[in-house]
């Protein structure tokens, strides 16, 4: 398969050129043509000579998605289920917030951290997404706006789909670094975030970086051992070592980090929960953010089931009379397949029974 094009940062795509005997500038006028003018095709990058669009074309592609299918959802939500290039398939959301659109993007095909409750690791890995693939995702959405004459455009990117994405920190670090740059979508930094399971070596390697993308940690549970049953890297980085990671990391940025927590009925939500959590996070008050998510119920997963909102607000309470800053998440799409992962193995199962 031809890469797409999508994977280069300006920088790459411009020692491309001079390596195949064209001038370095010729990257800016690409550059403007992919992701200004947002062309499909390299033909219609007119001020570019005909032997520079031959070479690209042989050596490139630009957009390695087929769209599937789009479910649009009452609240504005949209959810993409795409193709790529080997057939393996993927989902992107862009979900319509106050603040602007924001769009979840998938780094891998499948997962392999294996947490019990969600739907996006019912397929184990399969492989890596490409820097190109998961640009493309932003692109697609960006797409669907332009095609519609409507002028809005994609304002902030959340890396939460199917996949850890610190397991293709690589792919993932150069996708962040396309999206930021200033004469492409330009999209800032501090509205982007990464979020992980749990991989510590990862996080202290994020924070190194100096980046002002944000880090949401999908943590889940108050202790090890709730924890453990519901999350098998817990296992290999229990809290002690995941704590000591975002310390390195608050220690080294001064930036907050967001703690996501699935509420999860006699699972997780127990007041004693909710006092375990506050107390785990008590150093950290001032630079941390409980974000707390109503289950999407997942029919593989049947054993779990979502809190009651009576629950949640119990749980958030105590959150808060211990001084910790949370919230209840604002439910999207959920008319539409609202679980990660759900779509795609919907329309697996779909082409399994028409074998």
């Amino acid at each position: 398969m031809k890469p797409s094009i999508y994977g280069l940062t300006q920088e790459e795509l411009n020692e491309w050129l001079v390596d195949n005997g064209e001038k370095k500038f010729r990257g800016t006028q690409i550059w403007d043509w992919l992701y200004q003018k947002r062309v499909q095709n390299f033909s219609e990058m007119r001020n570019l000579s005909k032997d520079l669009i031959n070479k690209l074309e042989i050596e490139f592609i630009i957009n390695p998605l087929k769209e599937v299918i789009v479910q649009e959802s009452n609240d504005g939500t949209v959810k993409y289920l795409f193709e790529l290039e080997d057939k393996h398939m993927i989902e992107t959301v862009l979900m319509r917030q106050k603040y602007g659109l924001s769009v979840c993007v998938t780094t891998q095909i499948g997962c392999n951290i294996g947490c019990s409750f969600c739907a996006s690791g019912l397929l184990k890995k399969q492989r890596n997404l490409t820097a190109g693939e998961i640009v493309a995702q932003i692109m697609q959405v960006q797409h669907y706006f332009d095609q519609r004459e409507e002028d809005e455009r994609v304002s902030h990117i959340v890396v939460m789909g199917i996949g850890e994405p610190f397991d293709n920190y690589d792919n993932v670090m150069n996708f962040l670094h396309i999206m930021n740059d200033p004469n492409g979508l330009a999209i800032g930094a501090r509205h982007m975030t990464v979020s992980t399971s749990g991989l510590v070596p990862k996080i202290k390697q994020f924070a190194k970086l100096g980046l002002q993308v944000n880090l949401a940690i999908s943590l889940h549970a108050p202790n090890n051992d709730v924890r453990t049953a519901m999350m098998v890297i817990n296992k290999a980085y229990p809290l002690e070592k995941l704590m000591d990671a975002v310390d390195y990391y608050i220690a080294e940025t001064n930036r907050r980090v967001t703690f996501e927590y699935i509420m999860l009925s006699n699972v997780n939500d127990r007041p004693e929960h909710a006092q375990q959590l506050a107390d785990l996070l008590s150093d950290k008050k001032k630079l941390t953010y409980v974000n707390l998510i109503p289950y999407n119920p997942v029919s593989e997963h049947d054993n779990y089931q979502r809190s009651t909102k009576k629950d949640i607000v119990a749980f958030y309470d105590i959150l808060q009379k211990n001084n910790i800053n949370a919230v209840i998440r604002q439910e999207l799409g959920t008319d539409i397949d609202a679980a990660c992962g759900q779509l795609r193995s919907k329309q697996m199962k779909k082409k399994k029974e028409a074998k």
